[in-house]
């Protein structure tokens, strides 16, 4: 059996204001340094034979106080990238929230391709395939895998059945871990946007999660 720690990237100036996608440059901000040094030491005693990440630097930043703390080494996988929001890369989530499109994002997103971009339904695929490349590489390990929010939620999707329409009943806060478990081509949910505290309760205050990492 493989388990996989799904870890959103910690917090960065961004998060949940802007479209960053496959932007470099982007790093963890005083909070998000604080998120990936306590998601370390919350992970403290588990076994985590492995860890991958996406290859931006948010997400390895975030890997980075575990992977110290555990002498493992942190590989890189493109297929675990942010989407690709193509023309709208590095907009205003309060800009595009205008736009016809951000209604097919809310509600179809299994329609929803973004301007010269990817569309959610081939960010599913390509997670999909390099999470399942990464479980036949660790058959019976425990494996981190540092990614973004809607990859996250994506590859939560696919493995509780859920439609691509019903995403945004997910949700996947920053230095958050949800854990599928995989055997014989069987998934386990086990836990969604575990961050061992309640303060992301707090400071939702009742309203839904902005689409972006």
């Amino acid at each position: 059996m493989t388990v996989l720690l799904l870890i959103r990237h910690a917090h960065t100036d961004a998060a949940g204001k802007r479209l960053t996608g496959w932007s470099r440059g982007v790093h963890l901000n005083e909070r998000g340094v604080r998120e990936a040094g306590a998601l370390a030491e919350r992970l403290e005693g588990i076994r985590i034979d492995a860890i991958y990440a996406s290859p931006l630097e948010r997400c390895r930043e975030t890997a980075a106080p575990l992977a110290r703390r555990l002498g493992l080494a942190v590989s890189t996988r493109r297929g675990l990238l942010e989407v690709d929001y193509g023309d709208w890369t590095g907009r205003l989530i309060s800009q595009v929230r205008r736009t016809q499109r951000w209604r097919v994002v809310r509600h179809t997103p299994s329609q929803m391709r973004f301007p010269g971009g990817e569309s959610l339904v081939e960010v599913q695929a390509r997670a999909v395939v390099e999470v399942e490349r990464i479980v036949a590489a660790h058959p019976k390990d425990v494996v981190a895998i540092v990614t973004h929010a809607d990859v996250v939620r994506l590859l939560l999707a696919h493995y509780l059945g859920l439609h691509l329409d019903g995403l945004h009943r997910l949700v996947a806060d920053t230095a958050s871990v949800s854990v599928i478990a995989l055997a014989d081509g069987s998934p386990r949910v086990v836990k969604v946007n575990d961050t061992g505290d309640l303060d992301a309760l707090r400071q939702r205050g009742g309203g839904g999660r902005k689409v972006g990492a």
